[in-house]
């Protein structure tokens, strides 16, 4: 069993849970070794992971955002607001079940935390002075400025912030139907517009909710009420989409969160895949030729806000998480 299963099952005791209606379903190619297994990490209305065999391994008692899995086991969640934690929070959970606060919201909302691979955490804050703040573990500020977005809509205002490699930051603001890339002082370096070409009386429908800068300066991002994952180029342009009309069913349903595999996968999550059909899938892998590879379906009608691929066919995912 890989290291990362090993720790999920000494962490099991949290919760016990159903397993009812979960469907995981490889797609089959000409022989049993071309099928594909996962093993996952799901955040939203509910917080678990799950093994290869679908079954569940871990929960969490709480509602969150996002989420990480890291290298050493410990597991990073933002969560959403509550009685508890008013204004969000990003906890650590350790491997013996420890729980730690690493941050607490000071406004309406926390929307993401990115574990840097220097040790930090980047968080994005919603409210009146929507910011973003990078920290260190014992919680101290090390950069913080404002987010240059509308304020009217709290919610709306941004999603899954990450820090890049050349130390900037990528930060989709849904209401302002962009990606904006930020420096370390907050100015703004440059722009992708995510509204549909041509059609600016659908522009509601272009929120972009994650943007994953990969290959050649690509950003790949999902266009939630646009049930749209594209790529755009280095010089913003579409190189790529996903709609419904390339799958075998309108299964881009709120795409909110996808990660990009290291064999060039994409997989989705459909944040609302299940209102028609609850069979719907809540996760989508395809490749880039647009096939199905793998999906997961939970018989709930909303639930994953994003997620993590641990392994695959029984292997620990390697090199960086880009998600």
């Amino acid at each position: 069993m890989p290291k990362l299963l090993r720790i999920c099952f000494i962490i099991a005791f949290f919760f016990a849970f159903t397993n009812s209606h979960i469907n995981i379903a490889p797609v089959l190619g000409a022989d049993e070794s071309d099928v594909v297994t996962h093993g996952f990490l799901a955040c939203g209305k509910t917080t678990y992971i799950v093994g290869e065999s679908g079954t569940k391994t871990w929960s969490y008692p709480h509602s969150t955002r996002d989420g990480y899995v890291l290298d050493s086991g410990e597991i990073v969640l933002t969560l959403s607001k509550s009685k508890k934690h008013p204004g969000g929070a990003v906890v650590a959970i350790a491997t013996d079940g420890t729980e730690t606060v690493l941050w607490k919201g000071s406004q309406a909302e926390v929307n993401s935390a990115h574990p840097t691979d220097s040790g930090t955490l980047v968080i994005t804050e919603a409210g009146n002075n929507p910011r973003l703040v990078e920290i260190d573990r014992d919680g101290n500020v090390l950069v913080e400025f404002s987010l240059q977005c509308q304020k009217p809509n709290f919610h709306m205002q941004t999603r899954m912030a990450r820090k890049l490699s050349d130390g900037t930051y990528l930060v989709p603001h849904l209401l302002d139907f962009a990606v904006h890339q930020y420096d370390a002082e907050g100015n703004v370096l440059n722009k992708i517009d995510t509204t549909v070409p041509g059609d600016t009386e659908r522009k509601i429908h272009s929120w972009p909710f994650t943007a994953i800068r990969h290959h050649d300066g690509h950003t790949l991002v999902c266009c939630t009420n646009g049930n749209r994952v594209v790529d755009f180029d280095e010089s913003g342009e579409i190189a790529w989409q996903l709609t419904n009309e390339d799958l075998p069913g309108p299964w881009l349903q709120d795409p909110c969160g996808s990660q990009l595999l290291p064999n060039g996968n994409i997989v989705i999550t459909s944040y609302a895949g299940g209102r028609a059909d609850v069979n719907a899938p809540k996760l989508i892998e395809v490749n880039q030729e647009k096939e199905v590879v793998w999906t997961y379906s939970d018989g709930q009608k909303v639930g994953i806000h994003h997620f993590q691929i641990l392994t695959t066919n029984g292997q620990n995912l390697a090199g960086p998480i880009l998600k």
